[in-house]
């Protein structure tokens, strides 16, 4: 039964894709994403139990956004008798530098752990991150941070706590237990806080289509405000030496999708 439902998945798949061509971002190649996607769900759990048509619809959120499911660019998990649609954090980073309308030269969000040095601050008006991590720490997490490097120098900063990041799983996820907070929650904590500090960033999407996909791919409910903005800055004439570092940590995950509530808007 579940070969029969994946024919009529990959039928329904081709189908939208055809019918949504001139919505694909530039250079999709069809060919690749449907070979990527229905290897994915041949080893999805409980596929023969959905609608094929829900199916293909949620696959096409990730046609839209051009990320590849295969290489985990964004995931489609089951959940019920369906699949929920999410981006990773390598996915949200790839979107990042290519929709930004300011052009980016890196985007990335750090764990900073027990034993981690760890600075914000402002100097001659300019804000500034000094990151020092301990070499190869497992140590318990403290925070998360965020940051968008532009290519004229000016840059974008967002910090979470470790009470915010929980505050956001309970509050806002979906499945604040399942597999993927509990597996993964270093990769979860870094896609938090770097969706936030993407909320900042200014984007323009080649069609409508690939705006809604990206909305509904968010973790939080992105027309809510943040309790505060992270601060662009300009160049400085003399920059601080002192620099984030490039490390990262632990398995890519992906996040719950999570709605928020007019009453939830503090914690944002």
């Amino acid at each position: 039964m579940a070969d029969n439902k994946l024919v009529t998945i990959h039928s329904n798949l081709q189908n939208l894709l055809k019918s949504k061509a001139n919505a694909l971002p530039k250079g999709f190649n069809d060919t690749r994403f449907m070979q990527n996607a229905m290897a994915v769900l041949q080893d999805t759990k409980d596929i023969q139990k959905m609608d094929p048509l829900s199916v293909a619809r949620t696959m096409l959120k990730g046609a839209f956004l051009g990320l590849d499911f295969f290489n985990k660019e964004c995931y489609a998990i089951p959940y019920g008798n369906s699949l929920n649609f999410q981006t990773d954090y390598k996915g949200e980073i790839k979107l990042a530098k290519k929709y930004s309308i300011k052009p980016i030269d890196d985007v990335y969000a750090k764990l900073v752990r027990v034993g981690d040095s760890f600075l914000e601050g402002v100097r001659n008006g300019k804000q500034y991150v000094d990151f020092n991590p301990k070499p190869f720490n497992i140590g318990e997490i403290v925070g998360v941070f965020s940051v968008c490097l532009y290519k004229d120098g000016s840059m974008l900063i967002e910090t979470m706590t470790l009470e915010e990041i929980d505050k956001v799983r309970t509050t806002y996820s979906k499945m604040p237990d399942g597999k993927a907070w509990k597996n993964s929650y270093g990769e979860m904590a870094k896609k938090t806080c770097l969706r936030r500090l993407c909320k900042f960033i200014e984007y323009e999407f080649d069609s409508f289509e690939i705006a809604e996909a990206y909305k509904e791919s968010a973790d939080v409910n992105l027309s809510v405000e943040a309790e505060y903005e992270p601060i662009e800055m300009p160049k400085a004439k003399d920059p601080d030496p002192r620099k984030t570092s490039p490390a990262d940590e632990g398995p890519e995950e992906s996040l719950g999708d999570a709605d928020a509530t007019p009453e939830q808007e503090k914690l944002l």
